[in-house]
């Protein structure tokens, strides 16, 4: 069924879905006349509109608060509902349960939300940058319905990565309708997928910090401000409902023995050996599926759901939904180590299914499942084994959640602060720091590329990798830098003594020291054009233009320099300690150079 146009778009924008299917295809909607708030904020003051894009942020944090509390809510009834009060192995109820929802959610997905497939991550990336920040609103609709039923009735999979996409698409729709520019439009999507993710971790920072390391990849002054009022305001709405407590209550944890470090650093290994292995299985299997025949599709969610079910059914209902309630026992030390790394390659194969069949449902809650049951595996056997170390089972399933966070999502510095915040415990940053990194390292140099980087090739896009560009090395003016091979003069200097200058040193331009301190880069062909209309013996800093060369450092960029060259015919690079020494000089050709030279 295909969407009415949105009269805010003015480029045709299709209801796509990252995996490749395309809906509503047509003619681009016709753009109204400007007017209203969108011609005010064209013309008001740039402080006016920055004061109403932080006002619009703390909207869109309230309305997606809200629904995202609709969200778990939805999931915990549906939960209820399919699965009952205390789901445990021998019910039957476990295995069709999860069956039949997918039968309706591939259903729905196919005939009235195509672009509901997927978590939500890429999706809300191929928003920002391939169709200016448009989600629509029957996107939002079918994310949270298909999402809450398959999550609900036990397929494994996360909330927070749909309710990141839900908030992207209430951003989305309320710029639409308030008809902001393009650019401003592209602006909302990142605050609203803050404020999705923040409610449903009740971590602002997290989630600030997520939005910024894996969909926007930088930051200004105006999207953080805007990031932190969506995200936090979001929160604020969330815990109204839930209470300020953390996701996850453990007891204060203390490192007494510096040697306890080691076990966390294995940790820290076995983080970075399992997240390549959940990265592959998800690589191989999810293309393959979607090779499959067309009406292959109704059924793929239904059998991923009779798998999970049949492991639920012969006794690991843990593996079923989101598990949140099962990472509170493990890190309360309820379980032994065997159970507990059984349930990690369950929960790896479960998730796999789910994710792979298309099935929509989000990533997050899977990955701090499976690392919350690895630390708790790790952290049982070195108990068992070394009883004199002093850390708890519970302090290693804390940890293995930011491990398996930072090696499979790629996300090293929310993962710290991810694990700070839903357990409210700051007293383990220094193990969740080691570990993390550790896990980082090792998953990074066993797969380099990353799981969304991966779903992005296999969607046939061109999204840009975050992970990719803040491991390019970024040139500097230093690298480009010349020896000063042009005449350095004075100001005061006349233009016969300048001219002579020049003309000895066969320069095509030379450096002009002002009285002032500044600097001016003065061609040999104006040098000869003033000579031609001032006397001899006129001071050189007579016949200058009003214009002063840019003041350029050697640590600058070296791509900050590029428009000063239309102008000026080389550059002075100057001494940050004393601007009156010359560090070298810059011209087109050197840049130019330099950068064929990293190629």
């Amino acid at each position: 069924m295909p969407e009415p146009p949105i009269q805010a778009v003015s480029t045709p924008v299709p209801d796509v879905d990252v995996a490749g299917a395309t809906t509503s295809p047509g003619p681009a909607p016709a753009s109204p006349p400007r007017a209203g708030l969108s011609a005010t904020l064209d013309k008001i003051a740039p402080t006016r509109g920055e004061r109403l894009f932080l006002v619009l942020s703390i909207f869109i944090g309230v309305i997606s608060g809200l629904l995202v509390v609709a969200f778990r809510i939805a999931i915990e009834w549906i939960r209820l509902l399919t699965l009952g009060s205390a789901p445990h192995g021998g019910q039957f109820r476990l295995v069709f349960a999860p069956a039949i929802a997918g039968l309706v959610v591939a259903a729905l997905v196919i005939w009235f939300f195509p672009a509901a497939r997927g978590s939500g991550v890429n999706q809300t990336k191929a928003a920002l940058y391939v169709y200016d920040g448009f989600i629509s609103f029957r996107t939002v609709i079918g994310k949270f319905l298909t999402s809450a039923l398959a999550i609900g009735s036990g397929h494994s999979l996360g909330p927070e990565d749909p309710s990141l996409q839900i908030g992207a698409g209430v951003a989305s729709i309320i710029a639409r309708n308030l008809n902001l520019s393009r650019r401003r439009l592209r602006m909302f999507a990142p605050i609203g997928a803050a404020a999705g993710l923040a409610a449903a971790f009740n971590a602002p920072i997290s989630a600030i910090l997520f939005v910024i390391e894996e969909v926007i990849g930088s930051w200004s002054a105006a999207v953080l401000g805007s990031l932190v009022l969506s995200a936090i305001s979001s929160v604020v709405v969330a815990r109204w409902f839930w209470g300020p407590e953390p996701m996850f209550r453990i007891p204060s944890i203390t490192v007494r023995d510096p040697r306890e470090l080691m076990a966390y650093a294995v940790l820290g290994v076995f983080g970075g050996l399992l997240a390549p292995v959940f990265s592959l299985s998800l690589g191989y299997l999810r293309p393959r599926l979607r090779t499959l025949p067309r009406w292959s599709l109704y059924l793929q969610p239904a059998l991923a759901g009779l798998i999970v079910g049949t492991i639920g059914f012969f006794g690991f209902p843990q593996v079923m939904g989101t598990g949140y309630d099962v990472i509170d026992q493990a890190l309360h030390g309820q379980f032994v180590w065997q159970l507990l790394l059984a349930l990690v390659f369950l929960k790896l194969l479960a998730t796999t299914v789910s994710f792979s069949s298309g099935t929509p449902g989000g990533m997050f809650a899977p990955t701090l499942f499976i690392g919350a049951m690895l630390g708790g595996a790790v952290g049982g056997f070195e108990k068992h084994f070394f009883p004199h170390l002093t850390g708890t089972v519970g302090a290693y399933s804390l940890v293995g959640m930011g491990v398996l966070f930072a090696g499979f999502l790629r996300a090293p510095l929310t993962s710290v602060f991810m694990v700070l915040e839903v357990s409210g415990n700051y007293s383990i940053v220094l193990p969740v720091i080691l570990a993390n990194t550790l896990a980082f390292l090792i998953s990074r140099s066993l797969q380099p590329v990353g799981i969304f980087e991966i779903f992005t090739q296999q969607d046939g896009l061109d999204l840009p990798s975050m992970e990719e560009q803040r491991e390019e090395a970024a040139l500097h003016i230093e690298d480009a830098l010349q020896p000063v091979t042009v005449p350095v003069v004075n100001g005061s200097d006349t233009l016969h003594a300048v001219s002579q200058a020049v003309s000895e040193a066969h320069a095509t331009a030379c450096l002009i020291r002002l009285i002032d301190g500044a600097w001016y880069a003065m061609s040999a062909d104006e040098l000869t054009s003033a000579a031609a209309t001032l006397t001899p013996e006129t001071p050189v800093q007579r016949s200058l233009k009003a214009d002063r060369t840019p003041l350029l450092f050697p640590d600058m960029p070296l791509e900050s320099a590029l428009h000063f060259f239309p102008r000026w015919p080389l550059l002075p690079v100057l001494n940050r300690a004393s601007r009156e020494t010359v560090e070298g000089t810059l011209t087109i050709d050197d840049v130019l150079r330099c950068y064929r030279s990293t190629e």
